[in-house]
């Protein structure tokens, strides 16, 4: 099935599921979805960057600091943040930890997300049709990167408020 066509679970404004729609559609009319964020950390503390395709529906080209997208019709948070997981970077059988839950809205981009992340120090097996690179950086420089290229930003507004939410 091609990405356009996956059906996602539709949520309203207090993320309650409402139904569902073909991706295409819901980006169409700009209807409130559920997504996952997943910040991929090696053990030494740096932060995996993806650089999304340009035939992304949203955002393309841009830099990601997640993995992650879309909750598809039947499926719950963790269950979809697994299954990015490993079709985007290839990681399977890897503990992810659940942070926060919050709403975000830019355009027609109305989405409730959560977030998530991971340790990880295997090899990364690349979603050809949706990241187009990668490379690992310390979080401080991915920061100062956004400055000057182009970021997705509800990835900026995850990790701005992973960093803060873990200071205190």
């Amino acid at each position: 099935m091609h990405a356009r066509d996956e059906i996602v679970l539709i949520v309203d404004r207090d993320n309650t599921e409402t139904g569902c729609a073909p991706r295409h559609e819901m980006r169409a009319r700009g209807l409130v979805h559920r997504a996952c964020y997943i910040l991929v950390f090696n053990s030494t503390g740096e932060l995996f960057i993806q650089k999304r395709t340009m035939n992304k529906d949203v955002y393309p080209g841009y830099y990601d600091v997640a993995a992650g997208g879309v909750v598809l019709d039947g499926e719950s948070y963790d269950e979809s943040a697994r299954r990015e997981l490993e079709e985007e970077l290839g990681i399977k059988d890897t503990e992810i930890s659940a942070h926060f839950t919050f709403f975000h809205e830019e355009d027609k981009n109305q989405v409730w997300g959560r977030v998530y992340s991971c340790i990880y120090d295997g090899e990364l097996t690349l979603q050809a049709e949706e990241v187009e690179s990668g490379f690992f950086a310390d979080p401080e420089e991915v920061l100062a990167l956004s400055k000057k290229d182009p970021f997705t930003p509800d990835g900026l507004y995850v990790l701005k408020r992973f960093f803060d939410s873990s200071i205190k």
